[in-house]
């Protein structure tokens, strides 16, 4: 537990800290988001704010991981140095996404296709190396089986052999391609993406910890309780819990700069990073579907775009007054600020359904 609690007080002390540094450095060399003219118009308020400040909470994060495995004399796990490996490999992709938006003036950042081989060359990575690394019980970071709570009955390896593998690296990928997205279209508002991502981050530092106190590895082979029954098959537990609090405490340090009216915006280089902690962490904690209740927040944003993109193309007409769903408030007369909140509020509510979920299924076994 001193590992979680030290690498959340460091990182978000090196966040705090460290952001008004950046965004010197950023004003200095005018690197400042260019806002799209489609938008609402009270973004253009907006123009020049410093961006790329997804960089302050990667690094943040990474600095604190290793100090707190200083401090402790813990060495690092596999599964944790994959989840900051994917956070931070879609972050640069993210950060060159930003620079060519900043260098070009555009709202348009990298191309398409070289953007797509960068996610795909890191997500793919991620996922083949995840199913290596057996510890002594021959547990690995990730298993082909679907999770919710744990891993359900339905295996990607059914088919046995390299397809199973094939299967689970499509899986793997879409998980991380959606979440990443997600959190990329709800960072549209000062503070949403951040505050919503902290919180959930919060549940995967409870998660974590409680995994790590039921698990599998800490019970005798021979024990027949009921608490054996309900073990958790996860490799290290209270490793993911240490990289969750990282990022979440650089999240609330970032935040204290990101906060309307924002002195820094994350841009790519935060939102992806983000949506690939928020997937590396699911995929390892064996969690993945208890991630669209959790992270239900930036799963209805991205339903809206879906939505809203699907009806104008089958009909021609709009649902919402403008994609993704913060922004329709926003060209109803809501306050930026009110917005945020309100939609804090519901990630909020996300978590604890998500969190009571997980919970309830080892009291009684949903």
């Amino acid at each position: 537990m001193k590992a979680v609690l030290a690498a959340a007080a460091i990182s978000l002390l090196v966040s705090l800290l460290g952001t008004p540094l950046y965004i010197r450095f950023l004003v200095k060399r005018a690197y400042g988001q260019f806002i799209r003219d489609d938008g609402p118009t009270s973004h253009h308020t907006k123009r020049g704010t410093p961006t790329m400040g997804g960089a302050v909470i990667i690094g943040a994060s990474l600095l604190a991981y290793v100090v707190a495995h200083l401090v402790t004399r813990q060495p690092p796990t596999v599964s944790a140095v994959l989840v900051l490996f994917l956070m931070s490999g879609l972050g640069f992709i993210g950060f060159l996404d930003d620079f060519t938006k900043i260098r070009q003036q555009r709202s348009l950042g990298l191309r398409a296709v070289p953007k797509l081989v960068g996610q795909s060359v890191v997500s793919i990575l991620f996922a083949v190396l995840v199913l290596r690394f057996p510890n002594h019980q021959f547990r690995t970071p990730a298993s082909t089986q679907v999770s919710f709570i744990r891993d359900t009955r339905l295996d990607l390896a059914f088919a046995g052999g390299a397809l199973g593998v094939v299967l689970f690296v499509i899986w793997a990928y879409l998980m991380i391609a959606a979440t990443s997205n997600g959190v990329n279209l709800t960072d549209g508002l000062d503070g949403l993406a951040t505050g919503a991502s902290t919180l959930v981050f919060a549940a995967y530092v409870l998660i974590g910890t409680w995994q790590s106190n039921q698990s599998c590895q800490n019970l005798s082979s021979d024990s027949l309780s009921s608490t054996a029954m309900k073990c958790y098959e996860v490799r290290d537990p209270r490793d993911l819990a240490v990289v969750a609090a990282c990022v979440m405490g650089a999240c609330i340090g970032f935040l204290w700069w990101n906060a309307s009216p924002a002195k820094i915006f994350m841009g790519d280089t935060g939102s992806l990073a983000l949506g690939g902690a928020l997937a590396g962490l699911a995929i390892t904690s064996r969690t993945e579907m208890l991630l669209l209740i959790i992270g239900g927040l930036f799963v209805l944003i991205t339903l809206s775009v879906i939505i809203q993109v699907g009806s104008f193309k089958l009909t021609g007409k709009r649902v919402f007054r403008m994609a993704p769903l913060q922004h329709h408030f926003e060209l109803l007369g809501w306050d930026e600020v009110t917005i945020v909140i309100r939609f804090w509020i519901i990630a909020g509510l996300f978590v604890a359904l998500g969190l009571g979920i997980f919970y309830a299924e080892w009291v009684v076994g949903l």
